[in-house]
Formats: C-alpha cells, sequence, structure tokens
C-alpha cells in the first residue's frame, strides 16, 4: 500500500510539473475556439478526405477530381500510406471498412482481417513452452487481408479502374518522397526492435540507418509489387507470384504461414451494429473487432449528466474509466471470431444490460477488480476517411499491429508482414484461444455516426486498445460538451491501461490512468485521492480523422489528428 502510495504522489509530481509548465498553455492564441483547438475544421462543397500523411490526403483528393469516388480515393490513399507510412499499416496488414453507399442510402460494413495458418496448433506453442504468442517474427504471422479487402471494396462500389487508383503509389514508390517528422521518429523506434528480421534491413534500412525526417525515400520492390496488383488483380497476391514468395520466404524461416493459407482467404460483408446515444446512432462491425466496446462505454455512460460533471472534471474521467473497465471485462471474455465462437453481440449492446453494468461503478471509489457481466443471448495502425460529391462516404483502418508488424519482410516484395496473430490466447477453453484458420481478436475499428437514418460522421482513432476510448471520447466531446469536428479531436484525452485482456491477462490492481497535458492539477489530485494510480505517457493516445456531413447547407467538415503529420483537405 505504501509503495503504491509512494508511485501515485510521484507520479502525481510529474504530471503536476509537466501541467505547469505546458499543460495549460496553448499551442498558439486562437481568437476562435476552445484553448486546445489546433486550428479550424476543414470545409468543401465537394468532396473531403482526411488521412495521417499530406501526400495520401492529397491523392484521395485528385482521385475524386479525376472521376473517381470516395471509395476509389480510400484505396488510393491506404495505398499511398501503405508507402509513406509502412510505420503503421501497408499490405501485410489487415483491414476494416464502414462504407455510406449514397445510392442504396445504407451502410456496409466489411471484415478484410486474415486467418492463423491451418498447419500452425496450439499444442505447437504449449508443447514449446509458450506462455503467450511472440509479437515478433515469423510465429506471430497471419494471412493478410488488406489486398483482398481493395477488390471487394472496389469490386462492390468503385468506379476508376483500379490501375488508375494505384497508380499515385507506384509513382511515389519508384520516384521516392520525403518522409515526415512524426513517421521518422517511428521508423527509428520500429527499426530498434525490429531491424534484424528477416528482409527487414534491405527494404527499410540504409547503410544500417532508417530514413531520416526529410530523407527521399524510395521503394520499388513495392513500386514492382502494386504494379503486378494493379495489372494482374488480387489473385496475383493470394494465388501467384506474390503469394509463393511470401509462402515460400516464411517457411525459409521456420514459420507456417502457406501458399495454401492464402489461396483459401476471402474477406468477410458484414452487418455493422448500432446503439442510440443521446439521438445519435454510432456504427461500429462486430467482433472479431472491439468495436462494440465503445458502444458498450456509451451505453453506460448515457445513465449519467456528463455535460453538467463538465469536461475536466474528476468525476467525468472516474465514471468514464470505471465504465471502460467494465466494458473491457466483456471484450476479454467475449470478443473472438464469430466463426468459432457464440459472440452474444445484441446482449452485450442491450440497455437495461448496460444499465445494470452502470450499477457497479461507484461514485468516488476504483474498481481494482472487475469481472465479465452475463448479458442476456439471442438466437498502430491508420485510419482515413473520404467522402464524395455523390454522397458515399468511407471509413476505413488498416494496420500491421505494433508499428511495423513482425518485422519479417519477404525479398522483393517492399512490405512487412502483420504480427496480428499474437492478439490469440494460449488458453484452452478461451473464446479466443489460438485455432487453425481462426481470425485473432482485433483492435482496429472504423466508426460511422448516423442521425434520423442520415450519413453524419465517419471517423476513426488508430492505437491498439486506445481505440474504442477515444471512439467514445470523440462522441463525448461533441454531444456531451458542445466540441466542433476539430476541438473533439484535439481536447486531450483519458487512457486507462491495465484492463483485463483477450489474450488472458486479468486485472488485479485497477490499472492505470494516464491524462495529455491540459487537464488541471486539482482534477489530477482528485483522482489520486479517490484512489486512481495516475501515470505520464506520451505517445499512446491515438490518431484521429473524421469527416462531418452538413445536410442543410451540403457542406463537408473535415478534421485530422494534430498529434500526426497529416491534414483533412476538399474541394
Amino acid at each position: 500500500m505504501e509503495a503504491t502510495m509512494k508511485s501515485s504522489l510521484f507520479s502525481f509530481a510529474l504530471a503536476t510539473s509537466l501541467t505547469l509548465m505546458t499543460g495549460a498553455a496553448a499551442a498558439a492564441d486562437r481568437i476562435t475556439g476552445h484553448h486546445f483547438a489546433t486550428r479550424s475544421e476543414a470545409m468543401a462543397p465537394n468532396a473531403m478526405a482526411a488521412t495521417s500523411q499530406p501526400l495520401a490526403t492529397q491523392v484521395a483528393l485528385d482521385i475524386m477530381q479525376q472521376g473517381g469516388n470516395a471509395i476509389d480515393a480510400a484505396i488510393a490513399a491506404n495505398a499511398v500510406l501503405g508507402l509513406v507510412e509502412p510505420t503503421g499499416n501497408g499490405i501485410g496488414g489487415d483491414l476494416f471498412a464502414i462504407v455510406w453507399d449514397a445510392e442504396s442510402q445504407q451502410l456496409y460494413g466489411l471484415n478484410a482481417s486474415g486467418r492463423s495458418p491451418q498447419s500452425l496448433s496450439l499444442e505447437y506453442f504449449t508443447e514449446n513452452g509458450f506462455d503467450k504468442i511472440p509479437a515478433r517474427g515469423v510465429l506471430p504471422i497471419s494471412v493478410p487481408g488488406t489486398v483482398d479487402g481493395w477488390f471487394e471494396l472496389h469490386d462492390k462500389f468503385g468506379q476508376l479502374p483500379m490501375e488508375k487508383v494505384l497508380a499515385p503509389a507506384i509513382e511515389y514508390a519508384r520516384q521516392g518522397f520525403p518522409v515526415t517528422e512524426v513517421i521518422a521518429y517511428y521508423f527509428e523506434r520500429n527499426a530498434a526492435v525490429i531491424g534484424d528480421q528477416p528482409g527487414f534491413a534491405e527494404v527499410f534500412l540504409k547503410d544500417g540507418q532508417p530514413p531520416q525526417k526529410g530523407e527521399r525515400f524510395k521503394n520499388p520492390d513495392l513500386a514492382n509489387t502494386l504494379e503486378k496488383i494493379a495489372e494482374q488483380g488480387r489473385d496475383v497476391f493470394y494465388q501467384g507470384d506474390i503469394a509463393k514468395t511470401i509462402s515460400d520466404f516464411v517457411a525459409e524461416h521456420g514459420g507456417f504461414l502457406s501458399y495454401d493459407d492464402l489461396a483459401q482467404h476471402e474477406s468477410s460483408w458484414v452487418e455493422p451494429v448500432s446503439t442510440n446515444y443521446r439521438g445519435y446512432d454510432l456504427w461500429e462491425l462486430p467482433p472479431n473487432t472491439q468495436g462494440i466496446a465503445a458502444q458498450q462505454i456509451l451505453n453506460m455512460l448515457e445513465n449519467y449528466d456528463l455535460a453538467a460533471m463538465g469536461f475536466d472534471s474528476p468525476e467525468y474521467i472516474h465514471h468514464f474509466v470505471e465504465a471502460k473497465k467494465l466494458a473491457f471485462a466483456d471484450r476479454a471474455k467475449y470478443y473472438a471470431d464469430p466463426e468459432f465462437s457464440d459472440v452474444p453481440v445484441e446482449g452485450l449492446l442491450d440497455k437495461e444490460y448496460a444499465k445494470q453494468r452502470a450499477q457497479l461503478i461507484h461514485p468516488n471509489r476504483p474498481a481494482a477488480a472487475v469481472e465479465p457481466g452475463n448479458p442476456p443471448t439471442e438466437g498502430d495502425t491508420i485510419y482515413l476517411t473520404t467522402a464524395d460529391q455523390q454522397g458515399n462516404m468511407v471509413s476505413l483502418i488498416q494496420s500491421n499491429y505494433r508499428g511495423m508488424g513482425s518485422g519479417v519482410t519477404p525479398t522483393g516484395l517492399g512490405f512487412v508482414l502483420q504480427n496480428r496473430g499474437e492478439l490469440f490466447a494460449l488458453e484452452d477453453g478461451h473464446a479466443n484461444v489460438f485455432e487453425p484458420g481462426k481470425r485473432p481478436f482485433h483492435t482496429i475499428i472504423p466508426a460511422f455516426v448516423t442521425k434520423d437514418d442520415k450519413p453524419i460522421m465517419s471517423y476513426g482513432v488508430m492505437g491498439g486498445a486506445t481505440q474504442p476510448q477515444m471512439h467514445a471520447q470523440i462522441l463525448i466531446n461533441i454531444i456531451d460538451f458542445g466540441m466542433n469536428l476539430q476541438e473533439a479531436g484535439d481536447a486531450p484525452r483519458i487512457l486507462h491501461t491495465g484492463s483485463s485482456q483477450p489474450t488472458g491477462e486479468e486485472m488485479t490492481d485497477g490499472g492505470v490512468i494516464s491524462l495529455e497535458n491540459g487537464f488541471s492539477a486539482h482534477t489530477r489530485r482528485e483522482l489520486i485521492k479517490m484512489g486512481h494510480t495516475l501515470q505520464e505517457a506520451v505517445g499512446p493516445f491515438g490518431g484521429y480523422q473524421a469527416i462531418w456531413k452538413n445536410h442543410e447547407e451540403d457542406v463537408y467538415y473535415g478534421a485530422s489528428e494534430s498529434r500526426k503529420d497529416g491534414h483533412a483537405a476538399g474541394f
């Protein structure tokens, strides 16, 4: 107890000193808006794109100006991001998307995540002494789903030929692009951890060093790969030369992902699920993603008057964190591949169930441990969003996991393979236990908001377990605290870590709260007095992009993450 108190007081002292130095200060004196706002929302009458890298945003707009729609633009931007921000995504990873189709006036959900190798078993891990799946190397590699996801989206909604959609990424890969500041930082961090993985140095290091800020980086191998995909379609990736190269390289280094695993892969069109929060419908994709955790948090918090509590208040932060703990306890137990486990989605989103769970929140004392509920039963990442003149809107998220994934980089292809398989549990009987041909629990989640059956907002926040917490906070900032689209993302964020996990870990100490600069010393002090542990954190608060449709004026608003390198723009 004494050690915990000393740790908390030290963390509080550090947090307070940082707050006094920087927390209350705005980056610049703006004449309008909240003091923490970095810029105004972007506005345009015809189209909008928001990504985490300026070149990708520009490419999305160029594609729409050439006659492409929001779906073409999203694919093109994602391809460029895989080149210019390989520290978060690429064609060796997975993809999820929610699309508002203007013609049919409805939402579509795409799960383009891959499955575990058929030849790898739970027994392999247990017999070889693993208590968890490694983060790097060949063992956590699952089938990359992104390329198939692109073609599913394109076949259903696209307008321009794929050769034109992928042309900008191919050109930048050949000619090179200047590496931006935040991406250069993550290049260095990834290289320190996975620089020795097979094939990595040949593509991403020069004389043993990662690219620096402003350095013009080229990736001719990726240009060749994308050119093959543009000309020959998705089959060259899953059943052709690329598939053979991937499987041979993985096998050479002792891995299990095979040609057959790639050849059998297919994406799934799924029904997005919704919950209503104070008149707005938040749509997420069902498991194997964690999107419904954001909805569970909001369902519980709807029982409280957050606006009366106030944004920078210990009461709001306390209730938010406790609701998150409860939602994540359910996430740890129930969220898994629905083809292998009966996930009670309707019960988890039931309003009465949320009310019962909310009653477990003590008004001024944090829970050290939280049990999952019994819902009623019936029957590092990039995020981007685009919107076009026809009214189509795309919410798309894509990732390797842990930045640059497994680090394993097949010869001549120009991209790393993801390590999503790390997110399986190794506990026999767990819903998310490793099984051959199974999709792992997934952290990446796109979001969409409608009101009165009209599309209002496509948005997302990258960053592992940060994502559902920030999905909820963004909506709370807009609906309860009256912030605009940009302010909702610029506002300081609350991050709780240490909850029970789908990989088997259990919370026993209440976890830790990290607050961004901007929350007051008073609020931090009161949270510690309640019994919360506060800890400084730099960088894990996510990356936000959003588009809002103003139907009255027929105008798009765009917002982009000030913590990243990108921006929102339109025409």
